[in-house]
Order: C-alpha cells, then sequence, then structure tokens
C-alpha cells in the first residue's frame, strides 16, 4: 500500500525511454508529507498498487497523475506507461474496480515526465 511504502522508485521517462532511475526512501507517514515529499522531486504521475483514497486525492489535488491499483514487473508497467497501454486489463490488480483504476490526472502526459512507484512485494511489485 503507497501509504505505508518505505521504498519508492523515481524514474524519468523522456521520449519513451527511462533516463534516470533513482530509489528514494520514504520516512513520511502523514499524507501532506508524502505529497510535499512528491511535489519537491517534481513528480508528475504516480504508479502504484493499493493506495487509500485520502491519498490518491490528495496526490492528485497536487497535480500528480496517478494510476492506482497497478500490477506487473517494473519493466512492464514502464513499458505500459511510456506506450499509454497502462490501462490494459493485464495491469489491474485483481477485485479492482474498473472506474477508480483509470488514471487521475490532468490529462495524458504521452509516456513523459517523472514517474513515481511504490515498491511491494511478490510478482505484482513495483519496484
Amino acid at each position: 500500500m503507497f501509504d505505508v511504502a518505505r521504498d519508492v522508485l523515481l524514474v524519468d521517462v523522456v521520449d519513451g525511454l527511462a533516463q534516470a532511475r533513482t530509489a528514494v526512501r520514504m520516512s513520511e507517514d502523514d499524507i501532506r508529507a508524502r505529497v510535499k515529499t512528491m511535489v519537491d522531486l517534481s513528480v508528475d504521475v504516480l504508479i502504484c498498487g493499493a493506495i487509500s483514497r485520502p491519498l490518491e486525492m490528495a496526490v492528485w489535488l497536487a497535480g500528480i497523475e496517478v494510476f492506482p491499483q497497478t500490477r506487473g514487473s517494473v519493466e512492464q508497467v514502464l513499458a505500459a506507461f511510456v506506450s499509454g497501454n497502462l490501462n490494459q486489463d493485464k495491469f489491474i490488480m485483481p477485485g479492482c474496480c474498473g472506474l477508480r483504476r483509470r488514471s487521475r490526472g490532468r490529462g495524458s502526459r504521452n509516456g513523459q515526465g517523472r514517474a513515481w512507484q511504490g515498491k511491494g512485494g511478490g510478482e505484482n511489485a513495483k519496484r
């Protein structure tokens, strides 16, 4: 769950390619502090698995596009993101309703920007 994730991956995507990857340690538990950290790091897009509705809305209100309820390997998810195919069913966590899963944001970034992925465990983890 992104609300309590400690390790996240910051990926700079330019012209459809991951230019830089940086592991970031999150120590903040407070919603406002987590959002501030993302804003301070110029995050454009949050791709994550589970996320609470209050944190999802706070991130969205900060101008960050949110792709919640996402599953798959990091490479698969990044490839789908840059090609505009992240909304395919195979990237949606089982049991998740489609309306909440669809991207919340200010518009498509066409696979550009700084993506932030929460890490979890197992096959469906984002790294």
